[in-house]
């Protein structure tokens, strides 16, 4: 067994500290007077908050001479010691665990992957282990702690109690997953759905830095979509929220497994593309990527299968703008590997349907490897280790 980790507390017990340090780790590195202006705090309440953080080790105040202004105190700038902790984010699919090893600004040192003999939470629980311990064994060679895991799940997580309430790749009912893989690596353990988790790597650490209401759309074996509003992701009052891939774009559409017709996820998900595009070819394709290559053959009837699957997907997205007007969405997942057979119909849909100013609304794409999946979960340990207020 590898040793106990070393527990740390984040030296942080106010609001105020807390704000600092996530704007910093966020949009920095920031002067004092940015940090003042961004957080509406006095210059006074900065200090007081971004002391203890140095102290600690967590913040670094890098002093230059040459920003030295004629009068006054330097304006230096306050920056986040990404190499001061260590966090390992785990994403579980239906066959296969990813992981990585992050530093506190969410940047992958090392990625490793795992296959489970079985699905039962039991063997996923064994690989997660041996794949934690690899990954603290990295760890050691940089003198940083590892401070806690973040594990993302596809399905209905809460991320409060800690539980897979149900995840269909997994076939999970009810797994008490935090408390059972912290008893087992011997480290804090989040757990959160994997389109929330991917959603805070964006708040923080990506594209969604600085913005107060967003939305990130993922396109693959699922139609996924996560929600910041205020500058909180929302989880719903029941854990679901944000779920654009059951919104219904054609009554008369093909029957989802959620047991409606016409969702967004019946039309433009994984399996439903490969479905339709048999049916459209008499072609037996085995998988996507076979479907993507009848599209980029020219096949009749491929190409007309996406085009459909952007238009359910552009329709599902404006639907999020109409509802809540963020200021950007941010399509992501691996299904954009196809993205250039949809992209088009996913705007002009999304133009056509988005409600007047909600159309402005700037609709970016970022194509995703399963270890940006795998960061997302570390990003949610690093929130959980940062934010009390979140666990």
């Amino acid at each position: 067994m590898h040793p106990p980790v070393r527990a740390e507390t984040f030296p942080v017990n106010t609001p105020a500290s807390s704000q600092i340090f996530t704007a910093v780790l966020s949009q920095g590195p920031l002067t004092r007077l940015e940090l003042a202006r961004r957080s509406g705090l006095s210059a006074a309440a900065v200090t007081k908050a971004v002391r203890p953080l140095i102290e600690a080790g967590y913040l670094v105040e890098d002093v230059d001479a040459a920003a030295r202004p004629a009068l006054g105190r330097p304006a230096n700038l306050v920056r986040v010691d990404g190499g001061r902790a260590l966090f390992i984010g785990i994403k579980l699919t239906g066959d296969e665990i990813i992981g990585v090893l992050t530093d506190l600004c969410c940047r992958i040192r090392v990625a490793r992957r795992a296959s489970p003999p079985a699905r039962a939470p039991k063997a996923v629980l064994s690989s997660v282990a041996d794949l934690v311990q690899e990954l603290l064994a990295e760890a050691d060679e940089s003198g940083a702690s590892v401070l806690g895991i973040g594990i993302a799940v596809s399905g209905d997580v809460d991320r409060g109690e800690g539980v897979v309430r149900y995840s269909p790749f997994l076939e999970w009912r009810d797994v008490p997953l935090a408390e059972l893989a912290a008893m087992t690596t011997g480290l804090p353990v989040t757990v959160d759905n994997d389109v929330r988790a991917l959603t805070v790597a964006e708040q923080w650490f990506g594209a969604g830095a600085g913005l107060s209401d967003f939305a990130v759309v993922t396109v693959g074996a699922g139609i996924g979509c996560g929600l910041v509003v205020h500058g909180r992701v929302v989880a719903g009052a029941h854990g679901v929220a944000g779920e654009i891939g059951h919104v219904t774009v054609d009554p008369a559409g093909p029957l989802c497994h959620c047991g409606n017709r016409g969702c967004v996820e019946a039309i433009a998900g994984d399996a439903a593309i490969v479905r339709q595009v048999r049916e459209a070819t008499g072609i037996e394709v085995a998988d996507t990527a076979e479907a993507v290559a009848l599209a980029h053959q020219g096949v009749a009837g491929a190409r007309e299968v996406f085009a459909r699957a952007g238009a359910a997907i552009g329709r599902g997205i404006a639907t999020v703008a109409n509802l809540l007007g963020p200021e950007r969405v941010i399509i992501s997942g691996e299904g954009l590997t196809a993205y250039d057979l949809f992209a088009e119909q996913i705007r002009d849909t999304f133009t056509a349907a988005a409600f007047g100013s909600a159309a402005q609304c700037d609709v970016q794409t970022r194509p995703l490897a399963f270890e940006e999946w795998a960061r997302g979960a570390a990003a949610t340990a690093i929130q959980s280790f940062i934010r009390s207020d979140l666990n």
